[in-house]
């Protein structure tokens, strides 16, 4: 008996084929999961952000300080500035 079909493909030729497109598939379904997941991507920023922020030990990067102070002290000077012009 032949096992070819009118195609010239045989059944585990096909078996084989599926088997193939559905990897693929699923490989595609995993990416486009992973690039939907808004939650771990925001700890994942959360995470790098962190690292970024703070020496070894997890205190804060002196740089980190600095600049937070001189927003404050920004803000402080405008508000300052607000309530002479306000007077």
């Amino acid at each position: 008996m032949n096992a070819h079909r009118s195609n010239g493909t045989t059944p585990e030729q096909l078996e084989a084929d599926i088997a193939r497109q559905r990897d693929e598939l699923a490989s595609t379904v995993d990416e486009l999961h992973a690039r939907l997941d808004v939650k771990a991507k925001a700890k994942d920023k959360a995470a790098e952000l962190r690292d970024r922020a703070t020496t070894d030990d997890g205190k804060p990067r002196p740089q980190v300080l600095a600049g937070a102070a001189a927003a404050l002290a920004a803000v402080g000077g405008l508000v300052a500035l607000r309530i002479r012009r306000s007077r």
